[in-house]
């Protein structure tokens, strides 16, 4: 039974019901406050279970119960929206491709109409990190009308523990792009989108955390190589850039600004500028402060050279935590790296706000990324 499906919606609900119901009926009949409690708890317990089902259904916080318990699945199975690697071997499918295309029902139910662009999914095999995952492809239209043009790529995060269907489902990201892209507004550009959580259920902020997963890898070196092997990609520094909500804010200005030499833009849209430190992500530095500081983002503009990179962030002054430090970091840029913000009065941490955000970002981007 599918974590995200309907049936078990149904049957816990109707669960819940009923133990709502046996509670009224049995809590007259109870022989103490003890069972009376165990009642009231039992109802608590199934309630809470429902109602979290339900949430998780409509986020996709975790896509599967492979998700949900971080089992892993092989190499060769298609069915799950990331899959663990923790060797080169296994990061290596038989014939030696970095990058599978892979048949998805998603992408069957979530195809764009004719002309606006098609969605693929394929399969990432990581060649340095050795972690295989699964991604996105978005392909404007034009793709497919000049077989010689080549296309700057956006790699776009969603955050954590979401799966990459909220940004076609929820955020939207394919069908606004193909919309500005078909009414002349932005340049065509290839969007490949994934969930920062490579190796579930761990929380790795994009880190190459010593002695475990290299997720910074995987991003910044072999999902470039492996997609640019499979798609007709713009050569040169910045022709790449990176948009991510949340975690995936985070992560999109970290590629940024520790690999300027690949990536030319980012877009956060409410992301934050260090990754804190608890039971999803453990000790992602090994315990070296220098290593931290080197991941956090304002420590970075204090003490290093900022990067040639143009960046994009995001916020609202009621209802975003980042506040305070988006206007810290806005404030700390300065040449050669640029920055601009979005700044809305009343917000929040959730996709109705960054389907507000997103078209303008996507402007920006166009005007910013494969200069």
């Amino acid at each position: 039974m599918s974590l995200t499906g309907t049936p078990l919606i149904v049957l816990l609900s109707a669960v819940a019901l009923s133990a709502l119901i046996a509670a009224i009926w049995f809590a007259p009949r109870a022989s103490g406050p003890a069972a009376r409690i165990g009642l009231l708890a039992a109802c608590q317990v199934c309630l809470l279970l429902a109602l979290l089902t339900m949430g998780n259904a409509y986020f996709a916080f975790y896509g599967s119960w492979s998700d949900l318990f971080g089992v892993s699945a092989g190499a060769g199975d298609t069915g799950d929206p990331a899959l663990r690697s923790t060797g080169g071997a296994l990061a290596r499918n038989q014939d030696g491709r970095p990058l599978v295309p892979v048949q998805d029902s998603f992408v069957q139910q979530h195809q764009l109409p004719v002309g606006e662009g098609r969605l693929e999914a394929v399969t990432i095999h990581g060649q340095r990190s050795g972690i295989t995952a699964r991604a996105y492809v978005y392909l404007p239209p034009q793709y497919f009308h000049d077989h010689t043009t080549r296309f700057p790529v956006d790699l776009a995060l969603t955050g954590y523990p979401g799966n990459a269907e909220n940004l076609i489902t929820r955020l939207r990201l394919p069908q606004t792009a193909a919309l500005e892209i078909r009414a002349g507004r932005i340049k065509p550009m290839i969007f490949v989108m994934m969930r920062p959580m490579l190796t579930p259920p761990r929380d790795t902020e994009c880190t190459d955390v010593p002695a475990g997963p290299l997720a910074e890898t995987f991003f910044a070196q072999d999902l470039p190589a492996a997609i640019s092997t499979a798609y007709r990609t713009a050569p040169g520094p910045g022709a790449w850039s990176a948009l991510g909500d949340s975690t995936g804010g985070y992560c999109a200005l970290k590629l940024a600004m520790r690999h300027s030499d690949r990536f030319g833009a980012a877009i956060s849209l409410s992301g934050y500028y260090n990754a804190l430190k608890d039971f999803t992500t453990g000790d992602l530095y090994g315990g070296s402060r220098t290593y931290r500081n080197e991941n956090d983002l304002v420590w970075r503009l204090r003490h290093l050279p900022a990067p040639p990179v143009d960046v994009l962030v995001t916020t609202s002054k009621v209802g975003e935590k980042d506040y305070r430090q988006t206007l810290q970091f806005v404030a700390l840029v300065h040449a050669p790296m640029r920055v601009a913000s979005i700044t809305l009065p009343t917000g929040g941490h959730h996709f109705s706000v960054w389907n507000r955000e997103l078209t303008p970002a996507l402007l920006w981007l166009s005007a910013h990324s494969g200069r």
